[in-house]
């Protein structure tokens, strides 16, 4: 497939399974944007409220709602294997035809849960140890395909990075195209609803004090970038069968197509 293909084959297939995509997200999502809200909820009302008393903040009134925001973060982190697993399952699985749930999704997810943890954690300290853009863009790229690697081929962490890093050589800056285009349309995606989120907000600021909008517009901002985050994730499945077809000559991802237009949309 030409680029503009993939990227249409990728709106195409979240469009056609929506409620399964955006559900297993958004579902996984919700803690963490209800801790999160909540703890900016707390620490900004109690500084607010301290600021119009002339008092200052008091770290041990503060601790529980720092405690309650630490714990939203670290939530964040154990469910993003499920967040961002769980849905390229099921894109992988859909493209083969294959039927798929969100319980089967989050089963699969869990049989990998440490090695798919393992891979996030070290992409992320990647991005801060290297402190070079560049050199990690490069890196994440050679191992964009190490979960679909994982799911289709049942590869362990470490063949399945050898593995993806085999299939982008020598197609690297195709792929990182792709990967950029895909980027961009997740950034004007998620500004456009984030734009809907803002007009809700001031309506809520009418009635509510701004400490309480900022704890909505936190716990939105979560919510939103669960809805537009699959689009991400399903366009690496589609790279991963591409890259496998132009390298090794096979017809899965005619096969993936040849399924998904017998579905109705």
């Amino acid at each position: 497939m030409e680029v503009g293909d993939l990227l249409d084959e990728t709106f195409r297939i979240y469009r056609r399974h929506f409620l399964l995509f955006a559900g297993i997200s958004v579902i996984l999502a919700i803690p963490s944007a209800g801790l999160q809200g909540y703890s900016f909820f707390a620490i900004f009302n109690y500084l607010f409220s301290s600021s119009n008393a002339g008092q200052l903040p008091d770290f041990n009134t503060l601790l529980p709602s720092l405690v309650a925001l630490g714990i939203g973060y670290l939530v964040s982190i154990l469910l993003a294997p499920f967040g961002y697993g769980a849905v390229i399952y099921a894109a992988c699985e859909s493209a083969l035809g294959h039927p798929v749930t969100v319980v089967g999704a989050l089963r699969a997810v869990l049989h990998r849960y440490f090695a798919i943890l393992g891979y996030v954690l070290l992409i992320g300290l990647m991005g801060i140890v290297l402190c070079l853009v560049p050199l990690w863009i490069w890196i994440w790229v050679g191992w964009v395909a190490v979960l679909p690697v994982m799911f289709v081929e049942n590869a362990g962490l470490g063949a399945a990075m050898g593995r993806s890093w085999h299939l982008v050589e020598g197609r690297w800056w195709r792929t990182f195209l792709i990967l950029l285009l895909v980027a961009i349309l997740w950034y004007f995606a998620r500004v456009a609803l984030e734009a809907f989120i803002g007009l809700a907000n001031t309506l809520i600021s009418v009635v509510a004090t701004s400490y309480v909008v900022l704890a909505v517009a936190q716990g939105a901002a979560i919510i939103v970038s669960a809805l537009v985050n699959p689009v991400v994730q399903i366009a690496i499945v589609l790279v991963y069968f591409d890259l496998r077809v132009r390298r090794e000559a096979l017809d899965l991802f005619q096969l993936a197509q040849n399924v998904s237009s017998t579905q109705p949309a």
